[in-house]
């Protein structure tokens, strides 16, 4: 029977119009039987070319009515209204075929004749329509659909007409929805979850709830992490609207649905502040804060961007992209590409001062934590010594805010990237104390998802190869934070600075990254491989700590934060220094940089107030190997 699946179009209608042929032999035939109860007509002549030209023209309406065009397992209440409207055409065809050929038809024979020919031709394409449906069915997924809402049901028409899923249920949290039964779906609430997948042989979760907020979403998600299921989501509905996605384009469940973290809306009048009609410059634009610091100035009209990175390649692809933006909306606003180190402050001057920069974003830095201890002379030379060009370059020129991208990591750092970034932070506020006309301030916050380095995109090219996922401490965890919500609260947080300021971005709760990282694995519909479960899919392999790295991060280093007119938005107040106190320790830093001292080096830090306590001895590549 499946072979008919395979057939071309052309052969199933040959294959439909024989056997309403029959159909109608069949019904003419029963018609009289049933009315006389025998078949001594059988043998009548004038029935016979009754029949033989009631044959063509009953099949003429089938086609003209297009059943010949409809494809069986969609057939609806349309298709059944066509086949009345056809048996209807056809019994008055037999009733004028009857008296042109002068053939004797009792009064109820067409009424029984349409009786019968309905349920063949309707009978057979309902019962061939639930056939095909359940031999594509049993090649489908069976899946449950989290939400019987409007998009839930929305979903369930699309996955019917598909090749992949086969919605089993609906779940939802609703009470009043629990119980009842939804476009031929039950209902049942998220307890009945175990039994359900079981019962079903589930493969797939679907969440069709695009409205609901991250909090919500994650505790759906959270509910669902012990079972061996793939989650998948309905893309949000402004993708849906707009028609950039459509309902049944199911995307991965997103790590930041996983963490729960609702975005607050940004205060527009704070994002403008500093932009709007002002030129702005973000050094390290071709990273992944300072990229998405560029996407979300341009949205706020400035006169021009500048835009400053020492790779000649992610400069080229953020330049690229806020073009494109300009022509598509019509913009005037000049875009500059300038190739350039923040270590040279002869070209970041030049670059401030000839194009009248009035703002600027520092994101320039090196971040990655074991890179930087394995290169200690570029990370300070870079973060601390490139911080200290571009604010002098800024002071001279007349730049009118000056914002740092700090970290999380500068508060009682253990590695030489979160020391920089804390000197960094030492170096503006004691600039901010000396007369002059620019506003320093700097923002810290922890991870970025997304970002590069980031253990989430790690974790997911690790599960894709079937695993290991490696992991340095089974207890590290750490702040995360959307890359777009990120720079927008830096935009924000700069325009609220009044000078020297420190300001912290509410991280929401910490992740543990080993939770993270089985959630992962369990959302994909594979299992983690422990002791607990030794035929699993994917092991977590624990690799221990990397040098400098911590397993908890702050954001504050006295505990004491106050409050700002932004919900998400604290400043602290810390320990800082004059410049008179902060000059002869950049002297010492800059004297062990150009003697290539590692241990005058980190001397000079640890011996710094900046918090610096190191977990174990300098690891610099190059000092190590002329030690040896």
């Amino acid at each position: 029977m499946e072979v008919l699946l395979t057939l071309s179009r052309p052969y199933k209608r040959i294959i439909s119009i024989l056997i309403d042929a029959m159909f109608i032999i069949c019904a003419f035939w029963l018609a009289y039987f049933l009315r006389l109860s025998s078949l001594v007509e059988f043998t009548n002549q004038e029935h016979w070319q009754t029949v033989l030209f009631l044959i063509p023209f009953s099949i003429y309406i089938n086609i003209k009515l297009g059943l010949y065009r409809a494809v069986i397992r969609y057939l609806s209440f349309q298709a059944l209204s066509a086949i009345a409207k056809a048996v209807f055409l056809s019994s008055v065809a037999l009733v004028i075929l009857s008296l042109v050929l002068d053939s004797f038809l009792p009064r109820s024979i067409p009424i029984i004749y349409a009786t019968f020919l309905f349920v063949f031709s309707a009978g057979s394409r309902l019962t061939l329509r639930n056939w095909v449906n359940k031999v594509l069915q049993e090649k489908k997924s069976n899946i449950l659909i989290y939400g019987a809402g409007s998009t839930g049901r929305q979903l369930i028409h699309a996955l019917q007409s598909g090749k992949e899923y086969n919605p089993v249920a609906f779940i939802d949290d609703d009470k009043k929805l629990q119980g009842l039964t939804v476009n031929g779906l039950s209902v049942y609430k998220k307890q009945e979850l175990k039994s359900l997948i079981s019962n079903h042989n589930i493969s797939h979760v679907l969440l069709a709830i695009p409205r609901a907020s991250k909090k919500a979403k994650a505790l759906v998600i959270d509910h669902l992490e012990p079972f061996s299921v793939e989650v998948l989501a309905v893309p949000n509905m402004a993708d849906i609207v707009s028609g950039k996605a459509k309902i049944d384009d199911l995307i991965e469940v997103s790590i930041e649905d996983l963490l729960g973290r609702d975005a607050v809306p940004p205060n527009p009048e704070l994002l403008k502040a500093d932009i709007d009609q002002k030129v702005v410059m973000v050094t390290g634009a071709g990273g992944s804060i300072g990229s998405e610091l560029c996407r979300q100035i341009i949205l706020q009209n400035p006169n021009s961007i500048v835009l400053f990175d020492n790779s000649e390649f992610n400069l080229y692809q953020i330049q690229q992209e806020l073009n494109n933006h300009i022509r598509k909306h019509h913009s005037n606003i000049i875009v500059h590409a300038l190739i350039g180190t923040v270590q040279n402050k002869t070209r970041i001057l030049q670059v401030i001062s000839s194009l009248k920069v009035q703002t600027l974003y520092h994101a320039a830095a090196y971040k990655h934590v074991p890179l930087v201890e394995n290169n200690v002379v570029e990370g300070v030379q870079n973060n601390i010594f490139g911080t200290l060009n571009t604010a002098q370059a800024a002071i001279e020129a007349n730049v009118e805010t000056f914002v740092l991208i700090s970290t999380d990591k500068a508060v009682r750092p253990t590695n030489i990237m979160g020391t920089t970034k804390r000197m960094a932070e030492l170096i503006l506020q004691a600039l901010a104390k000396q007369q002059h006309n620019t506003r320093f301030c700097m923002v810290r916050f922890g991870n970025v998802l997304g970002s590069s380095g980031s253990v989430v995109p790690l974790f997911k090219q690790q599960i894709k190869q079937g695993g290991p996922i490696t992991l340095t401490h089974k207890d590290i965890n750490r702040y995360f934070m959307t890359i777009p919500e990120a720079a927008q609260l830096v935009i924000q947080a700069g325009a609220m600075g009044m000078g020297g300021d420190v300001f912290l971005l509410d991280m929401g709760e910490p992740v543990k990254i080993y939770d993270l990282a089985k959630n992962m694995v369990q959302l994909t519909g594979l299992q983690v491989k422990d002791e607990q479960s030794p035929d699993g899919d994917i092991e977590i392999l624990i690799t221990g700590l990397r040098p400098g790295e911590k397993l908890y991060e702050e954001l504050l280093i006295n505990k004491q934060a106050q409050p700002t007119g932004h919900e998400l938005i604290m400043t602290a107040n810390e320990i800082s220094l004059t410049w008179q106190e902060l000059e002869p320790i950049l002297q010492e830093l800059t004297l062990a940089c150009e003697e290539y001292d590692i241990e005058k080096l980190s001397n000079t830090l640890r011996n710094a107030p900046s918090g610096f306590k190191p977990t174990e001895s300098s690891c610099d590549i190059v000092f190590l190997n002329n030690q040896q």
